[in-house]
């Protein structure tokens, strides 16, 4: 599938999987697609590391909604399994408690109920109305809210019926909706806690988020065979396929504008290359504020991006293990007693949980030849506040009391992993994470995904005060994690089709 060239051509600030999508839909549009990444490696969070034998995956550890890849190669006239081989994680994932409690996810519902039943004796019916209801929650903000390019919010709404209005449970908190569902606190804590990815507390946050679990237990979790880099490196090659150029190792110092519409890029390298069309997937406030901060146009855009409320931070290890760790599967969430406190802390106090909520990722029990043989790839993910909330920090003391805690957790569930054992590790932390990908403030999933912070409450994937100018990316829309980033590269280029046209 060649496409036709066209004289436009248009620049990507940014090489992770919002402009690697991006990048593919406007190439196969016509345009004349040149991608600019400052760092060596395309990706963005989605990246990689390689020490010693081992292979992590800096961001992503697993693949969910593996649709959304499917109907993205097809657009270009490909088949993702001819550059994608999947590996099935089952079960999904297991939640911990201190006191040894445990819930499985699975995406064979009898094992889901059975593990339910577990901490709540007779749970299948519960079970059964939750994946109902939240099945058509999933249908509709997939078939009439996500995937829509919208600015105003009464035509964004305006496709659903009063009756399904009331069916997505906007006006109820995650936590409560699944009250509906299951007497267990446990069950609605495990459930409930995907909203720490969302940049909200299940205490606060819709109820139509129920969509998260359902949707990893529909559709099942995933790991590409050579971790989630190698969706990466798919899309690298399909997009050198259709003829997209790629420049690594080219930070992007300055997005040109004049009169009102942008001109192209200004490099590190003081080398300089035009175009009408500029797409970012540095985070859209970054951008703004960094890229086109000699924009005065963008001052009111700059001022709404200072109210937006963002993601948590990330403190991340990277441990390369000596052995197989036995007692976890390949992803585990440890979870603390003091559930609502540890939420409190987190998006109201603006300090690190004394209870630590965290997750273990092992993606070498679903693929071994991401470590030497017979050893372990550990990926340790630990929220915290974002870097204004938090103020000065001695990061190497946090640390260091962060792995004593962890390593503490494993103590306590008799799990085998012990200092001594890790031979390699590697930590990112929040102020890491900003400076390596242009992350706002240091938030790990970029804008959260409040009430009023989805679809066209969002940022804006294009500016209007600046002619060209356009935005993809986790804080744009239609929001965070890989399925929606990949989507929010789709819908940056319907934006750019139809008002370049």
């Amino acid at each position: 599938m060649a496409p036709a060239m066209t004289t436009k051509p248009v620049a990507i600030v940014g090489g992770g999987l919002g402009g690697l999508s991006a990048a593919l839909h406007l190439r196969r549009h016509g345009y004349d697609v040149a991608l600019f990444e400052k760092n060596a490696q395309l990706g963005g969070r989605a990246n990689r590391i390689v020490a010693h034998g081992f292979q992590f995956d800096t961001g992503p550890s697993l693949l969910n909604y593996p649709w959304v890849c499917r109907e993205l190669f097809a657009a270009t006239g490909a088949r993702f399994e001819d550059y994608v081989t999947l590996h099935a994680v089952e079960p999904t994932i297991s939640f911990l408690w201190p006191d040894g409690a445990k819930l499985i996810l699975s995406s064979h519902v009898d094992r889901l109920i059975a593990s339910c039943s577990a901490l709540e004796p007779g749970a299948g019916p519960g079970v059964m109305a939750f994946l109902r209801d939240a099945r058509l929650k999933y249908d509709l903000a997939f078939s009439k809210l996500v995937t829509r390019n919208e600015d105003s919010a009464l035509r964004w709404f305006s496709k659903l019926s009063l009756a399904e209005m009331a069916r997505l449970s906007v006006w109820r908190s995650l936590y409560g909706q699944l009250g509906k569902y299951f007497g267990s606190s446990r069950i609605r804590e495990a459930l409930g806690s995907y909203g720490m990815y969302l940049g909200g507390s299940p205490f606060d946050l819709p109820g139509m988020f129920t969509i998260l679990p359902y949707g990893e237990m529909a559709y099942g979790l995933w790991l590409p065979k050579g971790g989630v880099y190698a969706l990466v490196e798919a899309l690298r090659k399909r997009n050198t396929e259709l003829g997209v150029a790629f420049h690594t190792n080219a930070a992007v110092t300055r997005i040109n504008a004049a009169h009102g519409h942008v001109r192209g890029l200004a490099l590190a390298d003081d080398a300089v290359f035009d175009a009408p069309i500029v797409v970012s997937n540095v985070e859209a406030p970054v951008t703004d504020a960094r890229l086109l901060g000699h924009e005065n146009a963008l001052a009111r855009r700059r001022g709404r991006a200072n109210r937006l409320r963002f993601t948590p931070g990330v403190v991340t290890f990277y441990w390369g293990v000596r052995g197989l760790v036995h007692g976890m599967g390949h992803h585990t969430i440890f979870l603390p007693n003091d559930y609502r406190g540890a939420f409190r802390d987190l998006f109201r106090n603006g300090r690190i949980p004394s209870q630590l909520p965290f997750y273990i990722s092992i993606a070498s029990e679903t693929d071994p030849d991401l470590a030497p043989r017979g050893d372990s790839t550990v990926f340790v993910l630990i929220p915290t506040p974002r870097l204004s909330e938090l103020g000065p920090c001695d990061w190497p003391a946090v640390v260091a009391s962060l792995r004593n805690q962890i390593l503490d957790r494993l103590r306590l569930h008799d799990i085998d992993l012990t200092q001594d054992r890790i031979a390699h590790e590697t930590v990112y932390t929040p102020e890491d994470w900003g400076e390596r990908f242009g992350l706002h403030d240091g938030s790990a999933f970029g804008a959260a995904h409040t009430l009023f912070q989805v679809g066209p409450f969002r940022m804006a994937n294009y500016a209007p005060e600046l002619a060209g100018m356009y935005y993809t990316g986790a804080s744009t829309t239609p929001g965070t994690g890989i399925p929606m980033v990949l989507l929010s590269g789709a819908m940056t280029a319907q934006r750019v089709t139809s008002r370049e046209a």
